[in-house]
């Protein structure tokens, strides 16, 4: 059986800077994220607040699908995000539970 992986969003407000990345262990990299851990884009710019995510069950789907949101517009990621998280909450607790 495969390890499951995640493709997911952060946003650093809503409507403003967006990330989309993919891990195989969730938690562990959105604290990551949280917490600064390493230089890099979402350190840079503040942008911690998980607003969507995606599992698979298939490493090499997951890329796909993270490489075609890495391409999206701003508006179709938006869209994406509004269906799952409307009012744009951190959904860090969510997935801690």
């Amino acid at each position: 059986m495969e390890k499951q992986c995640y493709v997911y969003i952060l946003a650093k407000a809503r409507n403003s800077t967006f990330y989309v990345g993919m891990t195989s262990d969730l938690q562990k990299r959105i604290w990551e994220h949280k917490n600064s851990v390493a230089d890099g884009f979402t350190k840079k710019y503040d942008v911690k607040n998980l607003v969507y995510y995606e599992i698979f069950n298939d490493p090499e789907n997951a890329i796909l699908r993270e490489k075609r949101l890495k391409k999206w517009n701003r508006t179709w990621k938006m869209r994406v995000i509004e269906e799952m998280n409307p009012d744009w909450k951190d959904l860090y607790e969510e997935i801690c539970k």
